[in-house]
């Protein structure tokens, strides 16, 4: 194991650490936008809308993040829309993650008694009182374990941001790889920089998870 390989080229681990979870953080919380919307779209069954959120959702499951990218990347070019490659990787994560994120607060909600919508319009409430004051809450907590595997697999999916010359994790590991054939050194950095990010985030979420069990959400 080549230690001075090692200490030489932290710094650009860092570097594309710090890209790629910038990229990922945005990817993330659009994706969660955009499951919660398309969930409740569902969920209410909105015309047309809730039609349209399933074909999304089919389509988006069923496609790899890698083949989105290159449509993205390589494709829209082609129809004069050019995208740098921090937007596709985002658009791509936003895409890919929606979906997963939209499955997982649908059934949350769907988890739901019925009648506890129906109890909260007959007292008065409004649709959107309901939701955010009895529905959510609840529907957070049932599917905050899946929320969360969501999260790291989308975390692990920007590996393949490399494809469209995005400088992330990947990329630089197999940029000094190929320069220097240090293959151990540069996998050992690279599972070690995902580490780093990933283990902070499991251990926020699974405190978050308690306190809102804690809270009582969900019973």
């Amino acid at each position: 194991m080549d230690l001075e390989f090692i200490i030489k080229y932290i710094p650009l681990y860092i570097e594309a650490a710090k890209l790629t979870f910038t990229i990922a953080l945005i990817g993330i919380v659009g994706a969660i936008v955009v499951g919660l919307i398309t969930s409740l779209l569902r969920y209410f069954k909105v015309p047309v809308l809730a039609q349209v959120s399933s074909v999304y959702i089919e389509l988006s499951r069923n496609t790899p993040l890698l083949i989105q990218l290159f449509f993205l990347y390589f494709g829209l070019p082609k129809v004069g829309i050019l995208l740098s490659s921090q937007t596709c990787g985002i658009i791509g994560l936003t895409f890919l993650g929606g979906s997963y994120m939209s499955e997982a607060f649908r059934s949350g909600l769907e988890a739901i008694e019925a009648i506890q919508l129906e109890s909260g319009l007959s007292i008065g409430l409004t649709k959107g009182q309901v939701l955010r004051h009895v529905l959510l809450p609840q529907a957070l907590t049932i599917s905050f374990p899946a929320l969360l595997a969501n999260v790291i697999f989308l975390i692990k999916e920007t590996s393949v941001f490399s494809v469209v010359a995005l400088p992330d994790l990947m990329y630089v590991a197999k940029d000094l790889i190929g320069l220097y054939y240090n293959t151990d050194e540069a996998l050992l950095m690279l599972v070690i920089a995902y580490v780093v990010i990933l283990l902070p985030i499991l251990i926020i979420f699974h405190f978050a998870e308690r306190r809102l069990r804690y809270a009582g959400f969900g019973h």
